[in-house]
């Protein structure tokens, strides 16, 4: 990427009866917002329009056929579908999840052929876009096939970041799944991102138990004893600054996390209770290992106050920053492994 050139972010528009077209346009209803990036929505105007409309907004859509047709300074809008769209706030609507469907594989399609640098999606509802095309648990397992790597639900905030080794998983299988082999997949994927998505050279890892108190021995369950420690020890025997497991119920009361510059959890709740306690409205949903850089706010659809013009767009605003923050570290991180030289300050 050219110095001088706009970072294009891609925007996918979530379930329209949530809440997700509120945040995106209040974002850039501000427009301080397109000194940062050219945004393109994956939508229609149309419809668009009537929302701006909702929300008693004043930004103005520059309607395009194809991303490279993007506008600097613009808030670009590639129209996906022609057709009227039906909005009724807050309910489960399955046409509706036909259109979030679209809208993201149009901008996941863009990004696989750089038309885009950075993908941020609005939340979707997870029952309401199941069809054929769409038979996964959240955008993380789509964008995983669709875009290739070892893919990981990574929370993260200026302070706090916080792995998952399962995510979508029902709690009665977690253990089942979690074998050693996933362990170190997992482990290497944050060391890989904390290198070149943070700059950070040595990454320090936290690893949290699966049992209560870590199984307590394994008097409290065996995994921790069986599956976790020797997986941690056999990391750490190779120079990887990986520790635990760590008892969940004490490690974020007593500010442990503080030490780390990662921590991995064994499952959803265990990880993300913690992270949305500590930093709800500001945290950031970011898919690590992917070949491509996607994040998204760090909470759902909330059809509860959908359509009132009460949601908090903090989450989303955070959500694109780190995109843009991401694709430059992972821009630097390629050069200077491309040109080591540069790393020591020499000319070449």
């Amino acid at each position: 990427m050219k110095q001088d050139e706009m970072i294009k972010l891609g925007i996918s528009i979530g379930d329209l009866n949530g809440i997700g077209s509120e945040i995106v346009l209040k974002t850039f209803d501000d427009s301080r917002m397109l000194d940062f990036c050219t945004p393109i929505i994956f939508a229609n105007t149309k419809i668009l329009n009537f929302l701006k409309k909702q929300y008693k907004l004043s930004l103005h859509f520059q309607g395009i056929d194809h991303p490279s047709n993007a506008i600097d300074g613009k808030v670009n809008v590639v129209n996906v579908w022609k057709e009227n769209v039906n909005i009724n706030f807050g309910e489960e609507d399955t046409k509706i999840g036909e259109y979030a469907f679209r809208s993201l594989e149009a901008a996941t399609a863009a990004l696989k052929k750089d038309e885009i640098d950075v993908l941020v999606t609005a939340p979707i509802n997870k029952a309401t876009i199941q069809s054929d095309k769409f038979k996964f648990p959240g955008h993380t397992d789509y964008l995983a096939r669709e875009l290739g790597g070892e893919s990981l639900m990574f929370m993260i905030t200026d302070n706090l970041k916080v792995g998952l080794l399962t995510d979508h998983v029902a709690l009665k299988d977690i253990a089942s799944v979690i074998t050693p082999d996933l362990i170190e997949k997992k482990i290497r994927t944050i060391q890989e991102t904390l290198k070149k998505d943070f700059r950070i050279r040595k990454p320090k890892i936290a690893v949290l138990g699966i049992n209560p108190h870590s199984g307590d021995n394994g008097l409290i369950g065996k995994e921790d004893e069986e599956v976790l420690k020797p997986t941690i020890k056999k990391l750490r025997d190779k120079g990887d600054l990986v520790f635990g497991p760590y008892a969940a119920d004490s490690f974020f009361g007593t500010k442990n996390y503080k030490n780390f510059d990662a921590v991995i959890a064994s499952y959803h709740d265990q990880g993300l209770v913690p992270f949305k306690t500590l930093s709800f409205g500001r945290g950031v949903n970011f898919t690590a290992g992917l070949s491509k850089v996607r994040t998204s706010p760090d909470h759902g659809t909330a059809f509860e106050i959908a359509g009132k013009n009460e949601a908090n767009l903090n989450s989303f605003k955070e959500a694109v920053f780190k995109g843009i923050e991401i694709y430059k570290a992972r821009e630097e991180y390629k050069e200077l492994t491309e040109n080591p030289l540069k790393k020591q300050g020499k000319k070449i």
